[in-house]
C-alpha cells in the first residue's frame, strides 16, 4: 500500500513539473520542447553510447559493444559540438574518426589484436589530414590549435615521466 502511494506521488509530481515547463515553453521563458530538440539532437547518439558501453561493462566478455559506443560517442560529440557552435564545415572528418575510436576501443578492452591497429590508424591518419583542411574554417581560433595541442602534449609527456619516475623508484626501493 506504502509503494502505491508512493508511485501515484511520484506521478504527480512529475505530471505537474511536466505541466510548468510546457506553460512556461509556452509563454517564452524557456525554449519549447522542439527547439531544444533541435539544438541537442546528437546527445541521443551519447546516450544510445553510454548504452553500449554499460552493455560492455556489466558483462566485460561482450568486448563488441564497445565498437558500435565508441563509434556512437564520437559521432555524438562531432554532431554536437557542430550543432552548438555550427561549424559542421569544420567537424565532418570527425564521421571518419568514429569507426577508428570504437575499433580502438575494441583493440585496447580486447584481446589485444594488432590486425584492428591498421584500420584505426588508417581512418585516424585520413581523418586528421581532412581536419587540416577544415580547420581553416575557423578563422581566428585555427591560430590557437597548434599551441593548445603543444601543450597538451608537452603535459602529458611530463605527467607519463614523472609516473614512470615513480614507479623507478619504487622499484629501486625494494632491495
Amino acid at each position: 500500500m506504502d509503494n502505491r502511494k508512493n508511485g501515484k506521488f511520484g506521478l504527480g509530481v512529475t505530471l505537474i513539473c511536466i505541466g510548468i515547463l510546457l506553460t512556461l515553453s509556452t509563454f517564452g521563458v524557456i525554449p519549447s520542447i522542439g527547439e531544444l530538440l533541435a539544438k541537442f539532437w546528437p546527445l541521443i547518439f551519447i546516450f544510445v553510447s553510454v548504452l553500449f558501453h554499460a552493455g560492455y561493462y556489466s558483462d566485460r566478455k561482450n568486448v563488441g559493444l564497445l565498437v558500435p559506443g565508441g563509434i556512437f560517442l564520437t559521432l555524438g560529440i562531432v554532431f554536437q559540438t557542430s550543432e552548438l557552435w555550427d561549424i559542421y564545415n569544420v567537424m565532418w572528418p570527425g564521421v571518419f574518426l568514429a569507426p577508428a575510436v570504437g575499433l580502438f576501443e575494441l583493440y585496447y578492452f580486447g584481446n589485444r589484436e594488432k590486425g584492428l591497429l591498421i584500420p584505426v590508424c588508417i581512418l585516424t591518419c585520413f581523418s586528421l589530414f581532412l581536419f587540416t583542411f577544415t580547420i581553416r574554417n575557423l578563422r581566428g581560433f585555427s591560430k590557437f590549435i597548434l599551441p593548445i595541442g603543444l601543450i597538451i602534449a608537452g603535459v602529458i609527456i611530463l605527467i607519463n615521466d614523472r609516473k614512470n619516475g615513480h614507479e623507478s623508484n619504487q622499484n629501486y626501493g625494494d632491495f
